[in-house]
């Protein structure tokens, strides 16, 4: 399987770092993939700017992290990290992404987080796949033209800073699988033999925070592990026996 080739998948998450959607919501995809779904993963940007580690450093880890989940794919826009603008040109870029494999769900950036990229991808993403779906916005994929498409939900993962989410998703089962994900990104996490710069997310509480966060949203449904979420919109149910 080529991973670098955008296909149909079921869920699409997009982050605007890589290790973004590690973070945010891998359990999720874990527990997705394990049920027969199929993933892909979308970086905006290759984290340049990171205090820690590089383009190329970064672009490794990322697909190496993408093998070990089994996502059918993943792509990098290559969009300036901390400086990309909300423009035509990004988001066309992400429209072509959405019309080539077509996902039934895609998972963004947190509303808002401590790190600014967030909120600011997370609406750019957002309105992408909402205007994937508009007829008169052309646009090609290998020379041919694509056609439109709009996700059914776009959902907002809940990131470095904790919100009291619309729903979890019960990950214990994932808890292990995620965090082995993470440290995949050797270059950001921690490492005591590393000569780099300490940053935010490079000590050991970090990790031990995302996987406490795990534990705090968890506690809403009475699981060991959760990964919380925000809708964009209500969410449609057929009977009220569909919410857990």
């Amino acid at each position: 399987m080529d991973i670098n080739k955008v296909i149909e998948v079921d869920i699409l998450a997009v982050g605007v770092h890589p290790d973004d959607v590690e973070l945010m919501c891998s359990g999720t995809l874990l527990k997705h993939i394990a049920a027969g779904f199929s993933v892909g993963i979308l970086d905006l940007s290759l984290g340049e700017l990171g205090t820690r580690g590089n383009a190329n450093i970064r672009t490794q880890e990322a697909f190496a992290a993408a093998k070990i989940m089994k996502a059918k794919f993943r792509t990098q826009l290559n969009l300036t990290d901390v400086f990309f603008e909300y423009s035509e040109s990004s988001l066309r870029a992400i429209i072509q992404i959405i019309r080539e494999c077509r996902p039934k769900i895609v998972l963004i950036n947190a509303k808002t987080d401590r790190h600014p990229d967030h909120g600011r991808a997370a609406v750019l993403v957002k309105d992408a796949c909402y205007y994937s779906g508009l007829i008169k916005i052309e646009t090609e994929w290998a020379s041919k033209r694509q056609k439109e498409w709009r996700p059914q939900s776009v959902y907002h993962c809940i990131q470095d800073q904790f919100f009291k989410p619309d729903f979890v998703v019960d990950i214990t089962d994932f808890i292990e699988a995620k965090m082995n994900l993470i440290t995949t990104f050797k270059s950001q996490f921690y490492d005591p033999n590393s000569t780099e710069p300490n940053s935010p997310i490079s000590s050991k509480d970090f990790l031990d925070a995302v996987k406490a966060q795990a534990k705090v949203a968890g506690r809403y449904v009475q699981k060991e592990y959760a990964e919380g979420f925000h809708i964009t919109r209500p969410i449609e149910i057929q009977n009220l026996f569909h919410i857990i």
